[in-house]
């Protein structure tokens, strides 16, 4: 195979998929954040998509069998390779956290400060996949 330089043409992130046990359960979690959904669930895996009006799209992919398995990313000793989380722009983190917590969802981790220019928050979906809340400014 011949080595390139030029780049694949990439212009937007399409979606995030996020493997979870319950669909309910997790719908009302991500309208926390202000997703809705909007088809499925579809597919053979199958799969419900939510929007958000900021543009992104998460496929909640109903393939996940047990409840309370853990996160084998984060929550085991071992460090495997994978996406460990995903961040969504939030203008006050501090508001969403004091959200979060109202509604039974406490943070995982934060706020941290990264750099002079922006801090996060991180919390967990009801099947444990970390989402960080980042804030710029």
């Amino acid at each position: 195979m011949a080595k390139t330089n030029t780049a694949i043409p990439i212009s937007g992130l399409a979606h995030i998929g996020i493997r979870v046990h319950d669909l309910e359960r997790s719908v009302r979690f991500y309208e926390l954040l202000g997703f809705k959904k909007t088809a499925g669930p579809i597919g053979p895996e199958p799969v419900a998509i939510l929007d958000h009006p900021s543009g992104v799209e998460v496929n909640l992919v109903l393939n996940a069998p047990n409840a309370s398995e853990p996160n084998v990313l984060m929550d085991i000793p071992e460090k495997h390779p994978g996406i460990t989380h995903f961040a969504l722009l939030c203008p006050d983190i501090m508001t969403a956290k004091a959200q979060l917590e109202a509604a039974g969802f406490p943070l995982s981790g934060g706020p941290i400060r990264f750099g002079p220019g922006a801090q996060g928050i991180f919390v967990r979906d009801p099947d444990r996949n970390v989402i960080e809340l980042h804030q710029r400014g």
